[in-house]
């Protein structure tokens, strides 16, 4: 596996203070891939998708007291170019990204919190590379695919990518949240932002504009539809754990959650909040990803 890094720092130096970020680039087959470093010690990625590494600025920075934390822009997000805009995201092509990052700054085996599309990253970083990879913590991997009614709500994900095209991002987000039976306002969007259809999205960002279309449009259903292997995550090297939010009860990452880990043989994990817990309650939430890292 080759790379080219396009920027020279790798890491935060140990006696960095606290609060430094190092930032860097890095070339990877058709996108160039922003990721950042803080803190020094044991390594744990923090990865989302759509999300991007700013969502998990308030948790990188409560870990890094005493771990090295590595985020990054998924492809074709934020400060990840892709050479094609319209090539489709995959967990696979993630994962990938994801095992270059971690061999150019030489950083593993380590842990790796996904969350939402960020967690699916994961489970395929975990399948494919599992030698950079010491745990695994899924949280709230929206993968339909292992439920019951998994044709249906493949349906249900064409008609919000066809509302998207046909009636733009309000209409879409609506169908989205009632499909994922998220009643208040949450993560809605690679941004957090929360959508607000009567009056069409104005005087919004044209990055997160651009975010927004390539998750409905290049994202969405590549994320959802994935399904793991799950004999080589029970029986491979890496710890896998399943994180599930204690008010997301009854939403369909509840659901795609509990059958992930009834099919490792396992219970989900409880973490504060909802599936954007890391976000609104990042001290809490750090408190139990360190519990869960300790169990270990």
């Amino acid at each position: 596996m080759t790379t080219t890094p396009t920027d020279t720092p790798t890491s935060a130096p140990a006696d960095a203070p606290a609060g430094t970020v190092t930032t860097g680039t890095l070339d990877a087959p058709g996108v160039r891939l922003h990721y950042e470093v803080r803190g020094a010690g044991p390594v744990v990625a923090l990865v989302g998708a759509p999300m991007g590494a700013d969502a998990f600025v308030p948790l990188a920075e409560l870990l890094a007291v005493d771990h090295t934390v590595v985020t990054t822009d998924p492809r074709g997000i934020g400060r990840s170019p892709l050479d094609d805009p319209e090539q489709d995201s995959t967990p696979e092509l993630r994962a990938d990204d994801l095992s270059r990052i971690l061999a150019h700054l030489g950083a593993g085996p380590a842990v790796v919190l996904g969350s939402s599309g960020g967690a699916v990253t994961a489970l395929a970083l975990a399948q494919a590379y599992p030698d950079q990879v010491r745990t695994v913590v899924a949280h709230e991997p929206p993968l339909e695919q292992l439920l019951d009614d998994r044709e249906r709500r493949r349906e249900a994900l064409d008609h919000m990518v066809a509302t998207y095209l046909a009636e733009g991002p309000g209409a879409a987000w609506a169908l989205f949240l009632a499909e994922a039976n998220i009643d208040e306002a949450g993560e809605h969007g690679p941004s957090g932002a929360q959508p607000e259809p009567e009056d069409g999205f104005p005087e919004r960002d044209p990055q997160e504009v651009a975010d927004e279309r390539r998750f409905f449009l290049h994202e969405l259903r590549g994320t959802a539809l994935w399904e793991p292997d799950v004999e080589a995550l029970r029986t491979g090297g890496p710890r896998v754990v399943v994180g599930l939010g204690e008010g997301s009860t009854g939403q369909v990452c509840d659901l795609t959650s509990t059958a992930l880990a009834q099919r490792l043989g396992t219970e989900p994990v409880l973490f504060p909040g909802d599936h954007l817990g890391f976000v609104e309650e990042p001290e809490a939430f750090a408190r139990r990803l360190r519990e869960v890292l300790d169990a270990g």
